[in-house]
């Protein structure tokens, strides 16, 4: 059973910074993406940044110059890096994997298959 755990989210204020943190267990396979989303109250769940297996980034342009995502040396982590936090910021994020090998990295959720249960970020003004 694929599992994907976050960890990481908290309160900030404006300008702050959190790392966020994602292990996947029990995938049959190296190959796969990984991409973190967020969703605002309200709002639709939207990519923010992903890496493809040969760690090809990709970013949402709301968050370009601010936030850094990585795979750890195992691959089977993901971080994200989230500095100069806006209010605007403020979402559950999740992660998630997109099965097999791709060129390129997505940012469109439909394109992943398994999910975490998310962490909450909240950015004060």
């Amino acid at each position: 059973q694929v599992q994907l755990v976050e960890s990481g989210g908290g309160s900030v204020q404006s300008g702050g910074s959190l790392r966020l943190s994602c292990v996947v267990s029990g995938y049959p396979s190296a190959s796969y993406d990984m991409g973190w989303f967020r969703q605002a109250p309200g709002k639709e769940r939207e990519g923010v940044a992903a890496v493809n297996s040969r760690r090809d980034t990709a970013y949402a342009d709301s968050v370009k110059g601010r936030f850094t995502v990585s795979r750890g040396n195992a691959k089977n982590t993901l971080f994200l890096q989230m500095n100069s936090l806006k209010p605007e910021d403020t979402a559950i994020y999740y992660c998630a994997v997109r099965s097999g090998w791709w060129l390129a990295p997505a940012l469109e959720p439909p394109q992943y298959n398994y999910w975490g249960q998310g962490t909450q970020v909240t950015v004060s003004s």
